[in-house]
């Protein structure tokens, strides 16, 4: 069975990405999440990198957090698939769905490493995946919206069929997944997970051109 790490942000893409992996029987050997250059937050969604921690708990599966700069970044991925390839992991799971520079980044650098790049999402429909994380029993948070697109109100909402009717009906330059950036998630339980991951104390923030559920306290409860 070919060892696997999963590209994690903690969202619902690369969530559906690795389920299906694992369905696919590929073994899940770790996560990899990036983080900022002092540790606190995940570069992808802006979560902290203690949440991040604490939802590899609820799933039962490790989590490695390497610390990067944007000048950096590529380099120290490579680097960690380099000491991935030399533990005995072999591929690198990726929630990309159709944005060809990002497949191309996946590529590159797996291939830098000598690994072998998956994306099982890649060319799916957005509203049929969305379809199959929700009827899987996946259950996630916005945690993240483009100001300029989604109201603070979207803040800790469930993907669900009426958040899915809403996108694909109701509002413009969205797409249903949010893969141009348009609003992130937080997968919080579901077929992958051994415990729930519950949010205790959170607070609405704005950084830039985003605003953000800024999760304070977690803690983890029986299925």
């Amino acid at each position: 069975m070919t060892r696997v790490f999963a590209s994690w942000s903690g969202g619902k893409d690369g969530c559906l990405a690795l389920h299906r992996a694992i369905n696919r029987c590929l073994d899940a050997g770790c996560l990899l999440n990036m983080v900022s250059e002092d540790g606190i937050r995940s570069r992808s969604h802006g979560l902290r990198a203690a949440v991040i921690k604490k939802q590899a708990e609820a799933l039962g599966i490790p989590v490695i957090q390497k610390p990067t700069a944007d000048a950096d970044y590529e380099a120290v991925f490579i680097e960690t698939l380099k000491e991935f390839k030399r533990e005995g992991i072999d591929g690198g799971v990726f929630g990309d769905i159709d944005f060809e520079p990002h497949r191309e980044w996946d590529e590159k650098v797996c291939r830098q490493a000598g690994i072998t790049p998956y994306l099982p999402l890649w060319q799916g429909s957005q509203p049929e995946l969305m379809k199959e994380f929700i009827a899987a029993g996946f259950i996630s948070v916005i945690v993240t919206v483009k100001a300029d697109l989604l109201g603070k109100e979207f803040l800790g909402r469930t993907v669900d069929r009426q958040l899915l009717y809403y996108l694909t009906g109701s509002v413009k330059n969205v797409t249903p997944c949010g893969e141009a950036g348009e609003y992130h998630t937080l997968v919080i339980d579901g077929p992958l997970f051994k415990k729930r991951l519950e949010i205790i104390k959170s607070e609405t923030v704005s950084r830039g051109e985003y605003h953000f559920l800024e999760i304070l306290e977690t803690t983890l409860k029986p299925k």
